[in-house]
Formats: structure tokens, sequence, C-alpha cells
């Protein structure tokens, strides 16, 4: 049997039973789904092995660890959103708290973090503030991390590059291609999800067939970005398979290839042992 990652879910929000207040949590519930196990168990069931439950405030990191720590199948990546960076400025015992979390056991990376320009519902100024704090502390903890990028890498590669050595993944990339290979060149994987099964861009889908093999993780983002034939429902782990499948196509390599490749990947780079 194929065997696939899922480099980037926020199965953790599926809990009917957590209460606080999350807009992914509250997609989740809306769609009937309560609970990560069945989640997790469907990935399985369609090869997805592995999943890395990424936070993107303290108290989802915190429910991401959590789950992580009770099922063999799962890790957790802890990080501060940039959409979120504004509630953290200044506070202290929070961002010591979150900072307390990197050393927990099966945390694999920092993130997300990184730039949003394209929403910017924390100030830029507050965005990179939040950047540098994760870059250090990823730096201190040894870990990969996993970026968000939205608009900004004109202001993204000058403050990662003050931190060399650092590994880690472009989340779900729709950039152009300079900077997936500048990425690339640092190290850096590229994370592909179901947005490339109906991207309508010529040069996105150019970028997709080319990004190569060595440096290409899937992820689903689920509950986010359904891969087509399944838009209109909500994204799950389990259709990292659907995406691995139109890549394969798309790039004319054997699902075996692909699978095998981005599988080695995603364990190198997150130490998924």
């Amino acid at each position: 049997m194929l065997e696939f990652v899922d480099t980037h879910c926020h199965i953790q929000s599926a809990d009917e039973n957590w209460h606080e207040d999350d807009f992914v949590r509250e997609k989740w519930l809306k769609a009937g789904k309560t609970s990560p196990v069945p989640l997790i168990q469907a990935a399985t069931e369609a090869g997805v092995t592995r999943l890395v439950a990424v936070g993107n405030t303290l108290a989802d990191s915190q429910k991401a660890i959590e789950l992580a720590t009770n099922n063999p199948k799962v890790w957790a990546s802890i990080g501060l959103h940039p959409h979120e960076a504004a509630k953290y400025i200044g506070d202290e015992a929070k961002l010591a708290e979150f900072a307390a979390l990197a050393s927990r056991p099966k945390v694999v990376a920092i993130g997300e973090c990184g730039l949003d320009y394209f929403y910017e519902h924390s100030p830029k100024e507050a965005q990179l503030e939040m950047l540098h704090f994760q870059l250090k502390l990823a730096q201190e903890h040894n870990l990969p991390l996993v970026f968000h990028v939205r608009e900004a890498f004109d202001d993204f590669w000058p403050v990662f590059e003050q931190y060399p050595g650092l590994k880690g993944v472009l989340h779900s990339f729709t950039d152009t291609a300079a900077n997936m290979e500048r990425a690339i060149t640092h190290g850096l994987y590229i994370g592909v999800n179901g947005i490339a099964t109906f991207a309508k861009n010529e040069s996105q889908i150019e970028v997709y067939r080319t990004i190569p093999l060595t440096s290409l993780v899937l992820e689903t983002d689920a509950p986010f970005l359904t891969p087509t034939p399944y838009r209109g429902t909500i994204c799950e782990p389990s259709h990292v398979a659907v995406t691995a499948n139109f890549l394969s196509k798309l790039r004319q390599e054997s699902l075996e290839e692909l699978a095998e490749a981005t599988t080695y990947n995603a364990v190198q780079l997150f130490n998924l042992r």
C-alpha cells in the first residue's frame, strides 16, 4: 500500500468537547466532524499514515500537542499565526508559556508562522515581531518551521536570511517560480495541497509541475482547501491521496514514486519516527 504524510492539518480543532472560541473548530463541527479520531482512521485507510497537527495560537498549539501525545500517528507543530500576532505583542507571560511548549514530546516544528499581507489582520510590525520571535525559538530548539507567507516575500526573505541554517516548509505554496527557487536554494521544502487541483493560473500550475521531487511535501490544510472533485465538502487528511494522484499525472511521475519521495521528505524534515 502506498504511504503518504499530511504535513499540515488542523484536526486537533475537530473536538466538540473543546470549548475554545475557535473558528476552525466551528467549521469542523458545522460539517459534523466532532472528533479527530474518525479523521485519523479515514486517513489511515487512504494510506495517510502520519499527520502533523499545526497550531495557530497558544491554546490551539496546546491542543495539537495533546492530540499528538495521545495518538501515535500524529505529531504537533506549535505556532502563532500572523493573523494572531497582535494578540501576543507585549504579553510576556503568554509568550513564555508558548516558548515552553517547544520542548514538549512530539513537538516537531514551530509554526504556522510568517507574514500575511493579503488580509493583514495584524499590523505588519506585529507580524514581523512574532516572526522573529518564532525564528529564534526554532533556532534555540533546532526545530524546522512551518511558514505561512502570503503576498509578503519581499519582507519575508530579509528576515529569514538573518537566521542561517534553519529548515522548514513554505506551506500552501501558490507563489512564483522565482520564490520557489529561492526557497529551495535555502533548503526549504514546498508544501502543496488541494489548491493545485483547482488552480487556473498557468504559471502557478507550471510551478507545481516543476518543484523538484526532492523538495516537495504534501499537505491538506484540513479543514480548508478541499481538492477537486470534493469541492463543497470539508477537507480531511485523507485527501492527501487525491492531491498526490493529481500531481502524479500533472508531473508525469508514477504515484509510487511521488508517494515514496514526499513521505521520505516529510519524515526527514519533521523527524517523524
